[in-house]
């Protein structure tokens, strides 16, 4: 058996509408191009250190933001 992964935002995106944040305030709040953002609304991989921009503009740790989901296959 093979196991997969899958990368999950969906706590980055919930913690957003817990700040009262878009999308776009993320981006500017962490310099980081609209092309990452979107990389990471298709739930595709960004660097780690696009991901430590992000904790650092949130105040948050890396768990607050993402999450790995394993699946058997």
């Amino acid at each position: 058996m093979n196991t997969t992964y899958h990368i999950s935002y969906d706590k980055l995106w919930k913690l957003l509408i817990d700040k009262h944040m878009m999308k776009k305030d993320l981006q500017k709040a962490s310099s980081l191009s609209s092309n990452v953002i979107t990389k990471m609304g298709k739930g595709e991989s960004v660097t780690l250190e696009t991901l430590a921009k992000i904790c650092i503009a949130l105040h948050c740790g890396l768990s607050d933001i993402v999450e790995i989901q394993l699946k058997e296959v």
